[in-house]
């Protein structure tokens, strides 16, 4: 009896003992160009609200630099007008997973990345973006 419940607890030591340690998020490198997916969990193309008004969002990047830069561009249709692209730049501070972005002529906004995955929420539209 005693070696069969001997069997199953050594078989799991073993295998916890060759998995291979787990990534730590934080420790990720997050420089690289994402490509925005998606806009408040819809995937783009899509409509948006913003202060009550739709628009289309066509497209997207987000650029985060070694040297404590990054950028966005959004491709978007306002209501009732032609095609407009946004560039922004800003510089950030990063604390494990998170980035605090300093708009130049704008506001602070919050992002995290997750692997592949950049997420921000700039007020109150959440833009992910994937690597």
């Amino acid at each position: 009896m005693l070696k069969v419940c001997l069997l199953p607890m050594v078989m799991v030591a073993c295998w916890a003992g060759c998995k291979e340690p787990a990534k730590v998020v934080a420790d990720a490198d997050p420089v690289g160009t994402y490509t925005l997916v998606s806009v408040d969990g819809k995937q783009v193309p899509c409509t948006a609200q913003h202060d009550g008004h739709a628009l289309v969002v066509k497209s997207g990047s987000f650029v985060i630099n070694a040297d404590g830069t990054c950028s966005s561009r959004v491709a978007f249709v306002p209501p009732g007008g032609s095609d407009v692209v946004r560039d922004v730049k800003a510089s950030y501070t990063r604390q494990g997973a998170k980035l605090t972005m300093k708009w130049e002529g704008a506001g602070t906004t919050i992002g995290t990345v997750e692997g592949d995955t950049f997420t921000m929420n700039n007020e109150g539209i959440v833009f992910a973006y994937r690597r």
